[in-house]
């Protein structure tokens, strides 16, 4: 019934604005500017890079999840325009069960691409795939508290809000809840295909 390979081969799914595809050693650089800019890893659960060698060390362990099959991170590239083929964000599906068919799901969107729905545009297509030719059951995402526009947009693509968890990270100095969400495959396929 799963789907869910040992590893994974590279493929890409494509949006009107964007491709989504595997990152490579060349999306390093690319990769650093995002994610350590302290704004955009306000509500993440580790603190915003110091150093390029960070973002090459985080392009090995993608790497490495690609090939034992662990994790599913998506580069989402610009596909038109004067900033056509910028790495702009990420989408991951991560912690993989594979016997109850679930995984977890994160991303982020640098901040000068903010308020142009780019993210709203690229989640429907990971999720699709997800509960389509990965025959996944459920997704969950985990959100900071005060993350108000990610809860939103979860809830736009009918999560389900079924948890508060208290202290759950440390993050720098800081201690901070998860709100947890929930989308079933069920769910989604209503949402995507309603009945006529």
């Amino acid at each position: 019934m799963n789907n869910l390979p040992s590893s994974w081969a590279p493929f890409a799914l494509h949006t009107p604005r964007l491709t989504l595809r595997f990152l490579t050693a060349d999306d390093a650089d690319s990769l650093f500017p995002l994610f350590s800019d302290p704004e955009t890893l306000r509500y993440w659960s580790s603190v915003a890079w110091l150093h390029p060698d960070q973002a090459r060390a985080n392009i090995e362990q993608t790497l490495q999840g690609y090939r034992d099959g662990s994790s599913l991170r998506l580069g989402l590239v610009l596909r038109d325009g004067d900033q056509a083929g910028a790495l702009i964000g990420t989408v991951t599906l991560y912690e993989f069960d594979r016997r109850n068919h679930r995984c977890d799901i994160g991303y982020m969107l640098g901040r000068p691409y903010w308020g142009q729905r780019y993210m709203q545009e690229a989640l429907p297509a990971v999720i699709s795939h997800a509960f389509g030719p990965l025959e996944l059951h459920r997704i969950q995402a985990d959100i900071h508290p005060d993350n108000i526009a990610s809860e939103r947009l979860l809830q736009s693509l009918h999560f389900q809000r079924e948890g508060h968890l208290r202290e759950r990270w440390f993050v720098g100095d800081e201690i901070s809840d998860s709100i947890i969400y929930g989308l079933l495959r069920r769910d989604w396929q209503a949402a995507v295909h309603p009945a006529q």
